[in-house]
């Protein structure tokens, strides 16, 4: 048989046999097999590793937030404790490495910034990098995976991997309100001038509204009905406008107010008949709080608010860029008469009497001006060589500038809320006392500045012989000022919180010191009314006559400037502050 034939039959046998093919099979397969498994392993592993480095940097990213003030040293505790013992720190602003770090050691940037949990705004722009006030902290770790397989043929890869957690602190505080001493006719005149009507409280009822606190959200709850707000946030009611009465009613059918407070927000009520009606916003700042529903609370963070102070607030709100006559008659000892005339300004847009909120946020109270045109009794009297006393005037203007309280820091150093500390930057108004005289005109317009000019402070008669002259006036003019302009820094820890205490910022000049350097500093000349008569030696003995008949009545006018301003949330050369809420949060993951 041919060779060629031979050959040829054993090639076709061979293709026809099927045993071993498998074999075969795997044979010319396992390469590829063999590089798809190392491939795989190598993939399960970065896998793994990345899962891990993640769950790191989410562990990281909270311990930050927590100790947004340490943030670097948490993260670096964080890594530390799990097994990464060595780190670059990027640069936060850059994001540069330092020149000494080489490509195998692990590297994390850690960036401050603020997020704002709005839903309105899309998921990855919520947080802004190097914003303040910091309130989340974004971390991210680049380390090498491990290649097992795959070495031989590329360098490892960079694992990335990034976390941002938040942590939002807050606290509830307001400036102003504290009465320390009460006197019921100057209250009745004052409060009622400011409600628009007739008020007849005595002083047990304005100590036991002054002594009342609410709960700022069911105050809220009750407005809420009288405004038909019903089912909505407490934004939509903060939305709304209410006047006094509204204002007045809500709060005596607040839950918690005692029987002599509730009776006495009545009676206010029922004598309210300004019908001006204020923005709600203007009165209150909830923050993130407005977006609950109505009958909804924030878990840790009580919200609590005077009752006078709420109202008091509320009044001045309603009063703002208009003027408030009253006529205390002889309520104040020493005085003849005294006609006190009140102008509010309006407070600044966004800045409420309370608020809750982070890091940053702002009350103050509203600019203030009194004028007080007052006669003091028992003061005609000879004062020898023919010369008499006949009266003394008092006309005092005070003005005191906006009074500002910002919430400055708060935290928890041990994490545990009876550790909690909160910092307020308080600020108080300049204050301006003048004898003097101004333009009426321009009293309630906070746009400029009041002009004054001497004022007819006292009247004396002198008979020389026979000739009587009884219209000789004693015109002059004196100021002082209150310089404590700086911010005083005030911190409540958890038993003042408790406790809801008010705190002040420690004042240079008292009320009487002021008061009494404006008698002092008084500067005089006398007018004899046209006739040509030169009487300027009358000085050395009409002067302190004068001089002495003021100083009688400093006191009772200290205290009636003191009740007046503190009534309106507002105090010579002090600003009250007191913080009824507050939490450290808890932080968690947002991105």
């Amino acid at each position: 048989m041919p060779k060629r034939f031979l050959a040829g039959k054993v090639w076709a046998d061979f293709a026809r046999d099927r045993r071993a093919n498998f074999a075969v099979m795997t044979a010319l397969s396992m390469p590829l097999a063999i590089t798809l498994a190392a491939f795989a392993v190598d993939e399960g592993s970065l896998y793994t590793e990345r899962r891990a480095s993640q769950s790191l940097v989410d562990i990281a990213a909270i311990t930050a937030a927590a100790n947004i003030d340490r943030a670097e040293a948490a993260v670096l505790t964080t890594l530390r404790d799990n097994g990464i013992a060595s780190v670059a720190m990027r640069d936060p602003d850059t994001g540069t490495l330092p020149a000494d770090a080489t490509g195998d050691t692990p590297a994390v940037r850690i960036v401050r910034g603020h997020y704002s949990p709005d839903p309105a705004v899309a998921a990855g722009s919520r947080f802004q990098p190097l914003t303040q006030p910091y309130n989340a902290v974004r971390v991210t770790l680049e380390r090498q995976g491990t290649l097992f397989f795959g070495s031989a043929i590329m360098a490892p890869p960079t694992i990335s991997t990034t976390a941002v957690a938040s942590s939002r602190a807050e606290a509830a505080f307001s400036v102003g309100s504290r009465l320390a001493k009460v006197d019921g006719g100057i209250l009745n005149a004052l409060l009622g001038g400011l409600v628009g009507g007739n008020l007849s409280l005595s002083v047990m009822d304005y100590d036991a509204l002054i002594g009342a606190d609410v709960d700022a959200l069911s105050f809220l709850d009750a407005l809420a009905l009288q405004l038909h707000v019903t089912g909505g946030t407490y934004s939509e009611v903060l939305q709304s406008k209410a006047t006094i009465g509204q204002v007045a009613t809500a709060l005596a059918n607040t839950a918690g107010v005692g029987q002599a407070s509730k009776l006495a927000l009545q009676a206010i009520a029922a004598g309210a008949t300004l019908g001006t009606q204020i923005p709600l916003s203007q009165l209150i700042d909830l923050g993130p709080v407005a977006r609950l529903g109505l009958g909804q609370r924030p878990s840790g963070l009580p919200i609590d608010a005077s009752a006078f102070g709420m109202l008091t607030a509320a009044a001045t709100l309603a009063n703002s860029s208009h003027q408030v006559q009253l006529d205390l008659g002889t309520t104040v000892p020493g005085l003849v008469s005294a006609k006190l005339a009140i102008a509010i300004g309006e407070p600044p847009q966004s800045s409420p009497w309370l608020a809750v909120g982070e890091t940053g946020t702002v009350v103050r109270t509203a600019q203030t001006r009194l004028r007080l045109d007052a006669t003091i009794g028992n003061s005609a009297s000879n004062l020898g060589g023919g010369i008499k006393l006949l009266s003394v005037s008092l006309p005092l203007h005070v003005e005191v500038a906006q009074a500002e309280a910002r919430l400055a820091a708060i935290s928890c150093p041990t994490g545990r809320p009876d550790s909690i500390s909160v910092s307020v930057a308080a600020r108080p108004g300049i204050a301006s006392l003048r004898l003097a005289e101004s333009d009426a005109a321009g009293f309630a317009d906070f746009s400029k500045p009041q002009s004054f000019h001497d004022a007819r402070i006292a009247a004396v008669s002198l008979k020389l012989l026979l000739l009587s002259l009884d219209l000789l006036g004693v015109d002059g003019s004196a100021s002082a000022t209150s310089t404590n302009t700086s911010p005083t820094m005030l911190t409540f820890d958890s038993t003042d919180i408790a406790n809801k205490a008010v705190k002040s910022t420690p004042t240079k000049n008292v009320t009487e010191t002021l008061t009494l350097s404006l008698v002092n500093d008084l500067t005089l000349s006398v007018n004899a009314l046209g006739l040509g008569l030169d009487v300027t030696g009358l000085l050395s003995t009409v002067k302190p006559a004068v001089v002495t008949v003021l100083k009688t009545v400093t006191v009772p006018l200290d205290t009636l400037l003191y009740n007046t301003l503190s009534a309106l949330g507002v105090r010579i050369g002090e600003a009250d502050v007191r913080v009824t809420g507050a939490t450290c949060g808890r932080a968690v993951l947002v991105q």
